[in-house]
């Protein structure tokens, strides 16, 4: 019977030392608790090894040649890809503004010097249990995401959409210069913006135009029904913007609050930008798809009208235009 039950990963622990005989210890300290234990011996060496595979912990030492541990933990609380890593300080340093300079950088936890075996595999024990915890909501994250996509397959118009929309919401965001959290909330948004229409009936959906008044309002709430959807999530935050907003126009005549230019957050509007462009360059049952050039024309003149971000639309021309020249 037991061998038919799942096994359960083996918790990936990165210790990072320039002792030997320390990394050493806590390595065998750890593998003899069943723990899947790897160690560097600097933070150069402890980044490439988490570039390689991603921990499910680490444990630095703080005083090492080159870069510190403090810095280290900077650098990967910094990152999205690695920031809900629980990162652990060891130091010798008695000092309350060491402490704080380890809070400052990010820093869960701390292990003072010498490390004693029992509070050793306490902490880790306890900081492994919060990255199930975690790891659970990005498995939410997940799920929903793949449901956008599923909403998306019930139009057969709109294939590939989704993926589109993450990739090049996120590449302007990057072009305007925004912080990691916002183009990953773009990408995201990308995939969870229209997940609403989960809830408007395969009649209404694929008829794509012409829906009568009843039909309409009917569509009209999809943003609303999204929003609720990912709202529990909190990683999702900057997100429920995107997909409450992003039918908002410039001049107030979108839906569902009726806001106007700068009352519309930022993250919908440049997804909006993207969002445009991929349906106008895509073919429906209603209307071919456009060239590049009627596609800029079109856009430019209506941002003109008020109906989207005039400054986005350029940026996002402006990005395209260098796309080309790179290629």
């Amino acid at each position: 019977m037991g061998d038919l039950l799942p096994r359960r990963r083996v918790p990936r622990i990165l210790v990072v030392d320039d002792q030997p005989s320390i990394a050493g210890l806590m390595s065998q300290l750890l593998t003899m608790r069943g723990y899947d234990v790897i160690t560097a011996a600097d933070a150069e060496q402890a980044e490439s090894e988490v570039r390689r595979q991603v921990p499910d912990l680490i444990l630095s030492d703080v005083m090492m040649p080159g870069k510190s541990g403090y810095d280290l933990c900077r650098s990967m609380k910094e990152n999205p890809a690695t920031r809900l890593i629980p990162f652990v300080l060891i130091t010798g340093l008695s000092d309350s503004s060491d402490k704080v300079r380890g809070i400052e950088a990010g820093a869960d936890d701390f292990l003072n010097k010498p490390v004693l075996a029992e509070e050793l595999i306490a902490r880790v024990k306890s900081l492994l249990r919060l990255k199930e915890f975690t790891d659970e909501l990005e498995t939410a994250d997940s799920v929903l995401c793949t449901l956008g996509l599923i909403v998306e397959g019930r139009d057969p118009y709109t294939e590939g959409h989704c993926e589109r929309l993450a990739v090049h919401a996120a590449d302007l965001g990057r072009h305007l210069g925004m912080d990691e959290d916002s183009i990953l909330a773009l990408k995201r948004g990308g995939y969870l913006h229209d997940l609403g229409k989960i809830a408007v009936p395969d009649e209404i959906l694929r008829k794509g135009s012409d829906l009568t008044p009843a039909e309409w309002e009917i569509m009209k709430l999809h943003p609303i029904t999204g929003e609720n959807i990912c709202r529990p999530l909190r990683s999702l935050r900057l997100v429920l913007p995107i997909i409450r907003h992003h039918h908002e126009h410039s001049d107030g005549s979108g839906y569902p609050d009726g806001l106007k230019a700068s009352e519309i957050p930022v993250l919908p509007r440049v997804l909006q930008v993207v969002d445009v462009y991929d349906a106008l360059r895509t073919a429906r049952s209603y209307k071919p798809a456009l060239t590049p050039e009627q596609t800029a024309q079109t856009m430019r003149e209506e941002a003109s009208r008020g109906l989207w971000d005039a400054e986005l639309v350029a940026e996002y021309f402006v990005m395209l235009a260098q796309k080309r020249q790179v290629a």
